[in-house]
């Protein structure tokens, strides 16, 4: 009956997404299938469809006797997160706690060597889809792990979850922002997490510690209008782009201490122009004898934990966007920069952590290797669970593979996937066994 309904929801899923594949693609049901399925499923936004992959995950759960809950933080219930558990012999201690997110960024499927949704698998091995490495790869890759460990009899001592999750590709406010602050989630009592990592064109796995924060600041100009001809003191183009050359110089400052290889970009202070507004349009074009009264320019700004953010606060307030020379500004602080004792969103690599130290084991037994612990340039999921002061390390299984996330043509090598799952096995089994901690 379970695998009736295995194969009956990915048969929905095909059909749903409009896929026309030969038998032979999906007559046998393996990991490496059950990975095509998944990519096979268009979850990219602006309208990622999250009851096909729901379904989907939610028949493989059933294979294997896992707890299942679907959850909404939204009054539409648009935008369920799908929560599956494996209870562990003693569900009194803190829990294990695995995330992924169901969405995906879009593909322009026109510059790509294969249909982005089409999960082609060449003959090298390598399986072509939008979300194989950002990060459908890890949601396959926990319940195979989970459906071996299982088959062994192997049994976890402490409850193991898995999180499956909306919107993280747009901020994540309706989906583990939430999740995070919601009773379900207290009731879980997760004392560690693993979420997304990235992949590595070396041989050892990248693990992140902590993500960069993502501000949107925009500046706003006023000025005298009139004449183009006359030369103008303060005008808003002029005092616009004062601000721009101050931010500019920041940013230069910035990366030449990345050039000098005495930080990860990671590690910096980024500050990325976006956009430029200002000019009276006429006709297809702009007045050019016009002085605008009004310019405006958006700026992407990450913030490193290790950065006091009141301090960049105060940059901005004073030398980029001053107020004396006529200049506004918004800031949108898009998730938190603290947690709730004030710390810095990072979780420790070192022997005070010792999740941290079962986890290296563990990786090490998988006869893997660990590169020095890094800070994500961008920004995950990860964030809101360090918010709440649970340790949490981004970690995605993929070494000798590229870096493709949100690019054209994202792959993983079938090897590099099937691999994966035995270093989840190896992962979860320790972290799940572990009881020497204090609580």
């Amino acid at each position: 009956m379970s695998n009736h309904l295995l194969t009956l929801a990915i048969v929905l899923v095909l059909a749903a997404t409009g896929g026309a594949h030969s038998e032979q693609q999906h007559q046998h049901d393996t990991p490496i299938s059950r990975f095509q399925n998944y990519l096979r499923i268009n979850t990219a936004h602006p309208n990622p469809n999250y009851t096909a992959p729901v379904s989907f995950l939610t028949a493989i759960a059933q294979t294997l006797n896992l707890q299942i809950q679907t959850l909404h933080f939204t009054p539409s219930k648009s935008k369920p997160l799908l929560l599956l558990t494996w209870p562990g012999s003693h569900p009194s201690l803190p829990s294990l706690l695995l995330n992924s997110h169901l969405d995906s960024v879009p593909a322009e499927s026109h510059k790509w060597a294969h249909p982005p949704f089409s999960a082609h698998r060449t003959a090298d091995g390598r399986i072509f889809a939008r979300g194989a490495q950002d990060d459908k790869c890890i949601a396959i890759q926990y319940l195979e792990a989970i459906r071996t460990l299982k088959a062994a009899d192997f049994a976890p001592i402490r409850p193991v979850h898995l999180s499956f999750v909306p919107d993280e590709e747009i901020g994540g406010l309706d989906g583990v922002a939430k999740f995070a602050a919601s009773e379900e989630f207290r009731d879980l009592n997760v004392g560690f997490m693993l979420d997304e990592g990235q992949a590595n064109p070396g041989d050892e796995f990248r693990v992140f510690y902590a993500d960069r924060t993502p501000w949107n600041l925009i500046v706003k100009a006023k000025g005298a209008p009139g004449h183009g001809s006359r030369l103008y003191d303060n005008g808003a183009m002029e005092n616009l782009m004062k601000s721009v050359e101050v931010m500019t110089r920041f940013r230069a400052a910035q990366f030449d201490v990345v050039k000098a290889g005495k930080a990860a970009l990671s590690e910096v202070i980024s500050v990325n122009p976006v956009y430029l507004k200002s000019g009276i349009a006429s006709g297809d074009g702009f007045a050019m004898n016009v002085q605008p009264s009004e310019a405006e320019a958006g700026f992407d700004i990450r913030i490193p934990p290790t950065v006091d953010p009141e301090l960049v606060r105060k940059r901005i307030a004073e030398e980029w966007a001053p107020e004396a020379r006529n200049l506004t500004y918004q800031l949108i602080e898009k998730g938190p920069t603290r947690d709730f004792r004030g710390r810095p969103l990072a979780t420790p690599t070192d022997d005070s952590n010792p999740w941290w130290s079962v986890f290296k084991q563990a990786i090490a037994s998988a006869g893997g290797k660990l590169a020095k612990p890094e800070i994500l340039a961008s920004t995950t999921d990860a964030r809101f669970m360090r918010q709440q002061g649970i340790p949490t390390l981004g970690f995605s299984p993929m070494t000798n593979t590229p870096i493709l996330l949100h690019d054209h043509n994202e792959f993983l090598k079938d090897t590099v996937f099937l691999k994966g799952i035995k270093v989840y096995e190896s992962v979860i089994s320790a972290l799940s066994s572990f009881v020497e901690i204090s609580e």
